[in-house]
Formats: C-alpha cells, sequence, structure tokens
C-alpha cells in the first residue's frame, strides 16, 4: 500500500514537471511582440493602405512613400528608419534587429548599440557593426547603390566582396556605366565620358578652327568700319 502510495506521488510529480518544461519550451519559443511607430508627411502606405502619423507599425511591412513625402519609423531604443520621397521598402525587426529591403528610392538607419543591422538592395548588402551606434543612408539609383556612413561603420558586401565604409566615407555598388537610366546628378557619380577613337578629335578641331575664323571675320569688319553706326535716312 505504502508502495503505490509513493510510486502515484512520483507519478504526479514527474507529470507537473514535465508539464512545466513543455510549457516553458512554448512560451521560449513564442516570438516576442515588437511595434513601431511611423510618422508620416504625405501620401504613404503601409501594406497598400493608407497611413498616418502615429500608427502601429508590425515587423515585415511594406512601407511606401509618395512624391514629396517622407516617412519615419521608430523602433525606440533600438533606433529608426527615415524613408524620403518615392521609396519602397519590407521592414524587419526584434529586440535585438532591423532588417530593412529597400526596392527603390532613399533611406536613412540609425540602430543602438548591439542591434545587429542589414539592409539589403539588389546591388549589394549593408551591414552595420553591432558594437555601436551606427547612422548611414542607403540610396537606389537605377543601376547601382550609394552607401554614406555618417556615424559608426557599415560593412558594405557586394558578392563575395566587403568594403569596409566608416564615418564621413561613400561607397557604391552596381554598374554606374548601365544605359536606359536617368541620369544621378550626385557628385562623382556619373559615368566617365568616352570618345569613339580620332574622328571626335577632328570635329572639335574643326569645330575650333571655324569660331577662329568667324571671330576673325568680325574683328575686320570692325576695322574697315571705324566702328562707327550709320543709319539710313530711309527707314
Amino acid at each position: 500500500m505504502l508502495g503505490k502510495k509513493l510510486f502515484r506521488k512520483l507519478l504526479t510529480s514527474f507529470t507537473a514537471v514535465a508539464t512545466l518544461m513543455v510549457y516553458s519550451m512554448v512560451v521560449l519559443a513564442v516570438p516576442t511582440d515588437v511595434t513601431g511607430e511611423i510618422t508620416v508627411s504625405g501620401q504613404v502606405t503601409v501594406n497598400g493602405q493608407s497611413t498616418v502619423s502615429n500608427s502601429t507599425i508590425v515587423s515585415g511591412s511594406t512601407i511606401v512613400t509618395g512624391a514629396g513625402s517622407s516617412a519615419t519609423v521608430s523602433l525606440g531604443k533600438n533606433g529608426r528608419v527615415e524613408l524620403s520621397e518615392n521609396s519602397s521598402i519590407v521592414l524587419n525587426f526584434s529586440p535585438t534587429g532591423i532588417v530593412a529591403v529597400v526596392s527603390s528610392g532613399k533611406v536613412r538607419v540609425a540602430n543602438g548599440v548591439g542591434v545587429a543591422t542589414t539592409v539589403t538592395t539588389r546591388d549589394a548588402t549593408m551591414i552595420a557593426d553591432a558594437g555601436q551606434s551606427n547612422n548611414f543612408t542607403v540610396e537606389v539609383e537605377c543601376s547601382h547603390t550609394h552607401l554614406d556612413t555618417t556615424a559608426g561603420s557599415v560593412t558594405m558586401r557586394e558578392g563575395t566582396t566587403d568594403r569596409q565604409i566608416a564615418a564621413g566615407a561613400s561607397a557604391v555598388a552596381g554598374n554606374l556605366s548601365q544605359t536606359g537610366c536617368e541620369p544621378c546628378l550626385r557628385p562623382g557619380s556619373a559615368p566617365p565620358l568616352t570618345f569613339a577613337g580620332w574622328p571626335w578629335f577632328l570635329l572639335l578641331g574643326a569645330g575650333a578652327a571655324g569660331a577662329a575664323l568667324v571671330l576673325g571675320l568680325k574683328k575686320s569688319d570692325t576695322r574697315l568700319g571705324g566702328g562707327t553706326i550709320v543709319v539710313s535716312p530711309n527707314r
């Protein structure tokens, strides 16, 4: 009789411990619900729906700004993400990370210490140094991506090549000479001018010679006429 009671107590205790362990594992497996707050100016949509300032943003949202519009997503102590006009991103975030995929436009990201932050475009992936606070801008052009680091340090990964871009420095990934794109107005970002061989130089030389001849003729006319203007009485 005593043996049966002891067995039942042990079995009950084991069941309780097992239940507690399973419950704890399930709770730990459920991701923490992290949200952000968005501030907008102009026409901004979240997941295809127009939004207003002070709205809540959840991880995985697609944010699009129209012409002359902007948006800022505040993630508390983790940082913030700012979108300029005509920008489109998919923004994911957690208590320890920020991940943005930028399809178009210009995005500025600021992250806190210990927050793993990456921004990906079709040309490269920007990886911020999680050991410090960082502030950097990623701009997607037609054929390339610009990275400007304002504070901290960011690694630009293009294929298998990594470049560390410190504060105050910039980098470009992609093909600057791709045709069919609108001209980029950023200083130093336009592709170099090319000349198709000697005919260009001959054409330039002929133009210079023609200009010199015209100027010479004008000077001769001035000397012959004495520089005097004659008014016709018939007018």
